[in-house]
């Protein structure tokens, strides 16, 4: 079980207010905003669970799929993403190479990373 994931983005202030925007949808805010010897942030529901660093960026791509608890929820993800600056990477629909119920969108945020939201309920 994953308890929490940390990566590094090349403008912590683009980060983050992509990741306000892209996350609002899904019920996860920003919990955390520490500044000491770099800009962290943190988001979560009930707890701070995904970490952004404003200092070496990650390198390589990263793919992160979040739950989301109903389709609505994954089209508002997708819309508020790319709102904020994401670019589209695969709009909201069903991915039955995936499961049959695999309904996700994907965006790639300001540094290149895969974000999705899923839903795996049936319509």
């Amino acid at each position: 079980m994953i308890d929490h994931v940390t990566f590094g983005v090349s403008d912590f202030a683009q980060s983050c207010a992509f990741y306000d925007a892209a996350f609002a949808p899904l019920g996860i805010a920003r919990l955390v905003n520490v500044r000491d010897r770099a800009d962290v942030a943190a988001y979560g529901d009930d707890r701070p669970w995904f970490w952004i660093v404003g200092e070496d960026p990650t390198r390589g791509k990263l793919h992160l799929a979040l739950s989301a608890r109903s389709r609505l929820m994954v089209e508002a993800f997708h819309a508020a993403a790319c709102a904020a600056g994401g670019r589209d990477n695969g709009a909201p629909g069903l991915r039955p190479q995936y499961d049959s119920n695999h309904y996700g969108a994907f965006v790639l945020d300001p540094d290149g990373n895969n974000i999705e939201a899923v839903c795996r309920l049936p319509g």
